[in-house]
């Protein structure tokens, strides 16, 4: 690929690291071999050539069938989360980024999912009198005492003058996502290559542990950095409004690693999961004292693809290589299992989802296994989520998949579920198509290229999954509703929209 001028600093270690791993393997020969511009990038470049559009103030969505737009609004949407409120499961919220405008968006269903209204999140004052700062990667959840939690990240800029730094943003809502009033910033870095970066965020509502309703939320922070970059976790005791930060993958080089994914477990167990595209490995780790103390980490599963790669459905922005990381809290007997979930390259040169699992707190791993029910040529799964349970302990896995597509080229897409009953040792077939209508992120209505289409982010890096008492809820980017005239947009597109549905 070739990488943007404005962000080669940051990416050349990276690159070079990639490059001589591709070159050892011919497999790799049509993955990316440099690193995955974050999606935030894109948005930048619109927002400084064509201005932010304005508030779109709340909207309320409808249904469709069994699908129903969450957005409902101008411009496009990308990388999605979901999550629901334990102690009062008619209650959900969500989030997704903005190419178009500053703010993150936020979601909130106060009648299962069936309606939707939307919020956009805080941001602090820019670094530069003439600059500006946005939000990107949505991560939500909720404590046992239903406080919500929305992290994200904040990316400065001046005008013209690069970039000006990140940090950390956990906005908190008491009414469900509703409201945001306010919310802690924290960890800014800024320098020639480090960023924060892919942050996921999880709460400890065990009513058995000692750390209950803590707030942990991880991410990478790319190479270097006041603190060496890499893999960090930050925790909250006091309900989100101050953050402690430790760095939890090898205290003794450069960050090499992307996409932290944090849970926790029955006991107040706190566990992370990335990606280490040198190690070209799932990695993990734990701490026992409600991330205070780590310990050493360990490889969960060797992998193919290194960082992503340009699968036909995701040809511009690339498909992330993410790991999703869960925890069965429930009563059956598989509780204090511990999942992992992430993409990876078949012999059959095609994506798929694979899983591995743990009973003895992430020291050793099963063997990593598929969990789709197709494992054929010309078919790519990617962008998934997994959710665990807390109730039933079920282990539920939504994706994108092509096995719809009608062009012959791998493009259309749907959006479909997974789910093992009995551990993730044996998966239901045959997968849950949840999607009604495919969706195609490379032409609307057959004309390409599309305005309507927003090719710098497609779909982004990931999705979002929440499952409770048997009930799933994914949500994802969707192209359907494209070239709308009557939209009254700016520009006459609603482009990329969020779509969720439920699945008894």
């Amino acid at each position: 690929m070739r990488i943007r001028t404005r962000l080669s600093f940051l990416f050349v270690i990276a690159s070079t690291l990639l490059l001589v791993a591709t070159s050892q393997n011919p497999r790799l020969a049509s993955a990316r071999n440099s690193a995955h511009d974050p999606t935030w990038w894109d948005k930048y470049q619109f927002i400084l050539n064509s201005g932010s559009d304005g508030s779109v103030g709340p909207t309320t969505s409808v249904s469709v069938g069994a699908n129903v737009d969450v957005s409902n609004e101008c411009g496009p949407q990308s990388e999605t989360f979901i999550t629901i409120d334990p102690s009062n499961p008619g209650t959900l919220a969500a989030g997704s980024n903005e190419i178009f405008r500053l703010p993150m968006r936020g979601y909130f269903s106060s009648d299962g999912g069936t309606s939707w209204g939307g919020v956009d999140l805080p941001l602090p004052p820019p670094k530069t009198k003439t600059g500006i700062d946005f939000g990107s990667d949505p991560t939500l959840a909720f404590d046992s005492s239903g406080n919500l939690f929305y992290g994200y990240i904040v990316v400065f800029f001046a005008r013209g003058n690069g970039i000006n730094g990140t940090q950390m943003a956990v906005a908190r809502s008491t009414d469900g996502g509703e409201t945001y009033p306010s919310a802690t910033f924290f960890d800014f870095e800024n320098g020639t290559n480090h960023f924060n970066d892919k942050p996921m965020i999880t709460a400890d509502a065990n009513p058995g542990s000692p750390f209950r309703d803590n707030v942990y939320i991880a991410w990478d922070a790319a190479s270097g950095g006041s603190s060496g970059g890499g893999v960090r976790l930050a925790r909250s005791t006091d309900h989100g409004a101050t953050f402690s930060t430790k760095r939890v993958d090898d205290l003794s080089g450069p960050g090499r690693s992307i996409g932290a994914s944090p849970a926790v477990g029955p006991n107040g167990e706190v566990y992370v999961a990335w990606n280490d595209y040198v190690a070209n490995a799932i990695i993990f780790n734990h701490s026992f004292d409600g991330g205070q103390t780590w310990g050493n980490p360990v490889t969960i599963s060797p992998k193919t693809l290194p960082f992503d790669l340009r699968i036909p459905a995701e040809s511009f922005r690339g498909a992330l290589v993410y790991p999703s990381l869960g925890v069965d809290t429930s009563s059956g007997i598989h509780r204090g299992r511990i999942y992992c979930s992430w993409m990876d390259l078949t012999a059959l040169n095609v994506t798929d989802i694979f899983i591995s699992y743990s009973d003895d707190n992430g020291a050793t791993w099963s063997t990593a296994a598929p969990v789709t029910d197709q494992f054929l040529f010309a078919v790519d799964r990617f962008n998934h989520w997994m959710s665990i349970d807390s109730v039933t302990g079920d282990v539920n896995v939504a994706f994108y998949d092509t096995r719809n597509d009608t062009t012959g080229s791998r493009y259309q897409t749907d959006y479909y579920l997974a789910r093992s009953t009995d551990g993730g040792v044996s998966w239901n077939a045959p997968d849950i198509r949840v999607s009604t209508a495919s969706s195609n992120e490379h032409d609307c209505n057959g004309i390409f290229p599309c305005d309507g289409i927003n090719y710098g982010n497609q779909q982004g890096d990931y999705e979002g999954l929440v499952s409770f008492a048997g009930v799933s809820y994914p949500v994802w980017t969707d192209s359907r509703k494209q070239l709308d005239p009557s939209s009254g947009c700016r520009r006459p597109f609603l482009m990329e929209e969020v779509f969720t549905a439920k699945v008894n």
